[in-house]
């Protein structure tokens, strides 16, 4: 898959554009992704960076990376992708400027967006203004209780199930191992410290079962109460794993949450928990 920062980067030839912020590329825009395909190829999606209400001053916690959205959008079968870098200059374009300096320029003739899709200054552009610009508009219904807004909320509620569902894949949380208190090692059960981008969503605190490089995962994410923590930590415990991770980036998939934090009587006990958390992670069932 072909990677753009600008539209001169993409030969600017017939193409099907698909266009929007895909913040997690969960199952609407899926369903977007689909009836570009369906109508041809090659498919190019057009999306921003940083997330536009970022920019214009709104506080979002993101479900991916930009990173991860890309490695997303290839796993789907997106041909080309333009990451249009979204500023408050670009916010205060009129539609058809922006219409004219980024969607004809990559050569799109028809154009896929959500029926709710708004752009250009003051959020002037519908896709009805697309149409009447001479693009070929398809336009994909809203997908009943799907959004990037009611995934945030199932995370931050901890339900991983639930975000799965909308998501059509699980949960995931992101970051590069540091070091850390490295307590783990010394309880038999060595974990990550993961150094999570600041925009990210991190789901509640608790315990979660999940993978990361293969393997099954018990995940802690939280304050560790049991030490008198106060920062929050995100630590996956790799089953079977063996190995340096040091410096690595992990993708982490949530697909259970076991239980919350919560301090013990003693390490015995404490190490007690963690053995029935890794049983349960072992026993635990990959969201659909």
């Amino acid at each position: 898959m072909k990677v753009a920062r600008r539209p001169e980067e993409l030969e600017a030839d017939r193409c099907i554009a698909a266009v929007g912020s895909f913040d997690g590329v969960h199952l609407g825009h899926r369903r977007a992704l689909e009836t570009a395909f369906g109508v041809g190829r090659p498919v190019t999606v057009v999306t921003f960076w940083p997330h536009p209400r970022l920019v214009l001053g709104n506080r979002v916690e993101l479900l991916s990376t930009l990173e991860r959205r890309l490695e997303l959008l290839e796993e789907a079968g997106v041909d080309e992708v333009l990451v249009v870098e979204f500023t408050q200059e670009l916010a205060g374009r009129e539609p058809a400027e922006f219409a004219n300096t980024i969607l004809r320029r990559i050569g799109a003739e028809v154009i896929v967006v959500g029926e709710n899709f708004r752009f250009g200054r003051g959020a002037a552009g519908d896709p009805g203004l697309l149409a009447q610009l001479g693009f070929d508009v398809r336009t994909v219904p809203v997908l009943l209780g799907v959004s990037s807004t009611a995934i945030r909320s199932l995370l931050r509620d901890g339900d991983v199930v639930g975000a799965a569902g909308l998501l059509g894949r699980p949960a995931e949380i992101e970051g590069t191992v540091v070091l850390g208190d490295q307590r783990g090692g010394t309880l038999g059960y060595p974990t990550a410290n993961l150094a999570v981008p600041a925009e990210l969503l991190v789901p509640a605190y608790g315990i979660y079962a999940g993978s990361a490089l293969g393997h099954r995962a018990a995940i802690s994410i939280g304050v560790n109460p049991h030490y008198g923590g106060d920062e929050r930590r995100i630590e996956p415990h790799l089953l079977d794993f063996e190995g340096d991770l040091y410096g690595r980036r992990l993708v982490v998939e949530l697909w259970q949450r076991l239980r919350e934090e919560r301090a013990f009587a003693g390490e015995e006990e404490l190490v007690a928990q963690i053995s029935r958390d890794v049983a349960d992670t072992r026993a635990a069932r990959r969201p659909a």
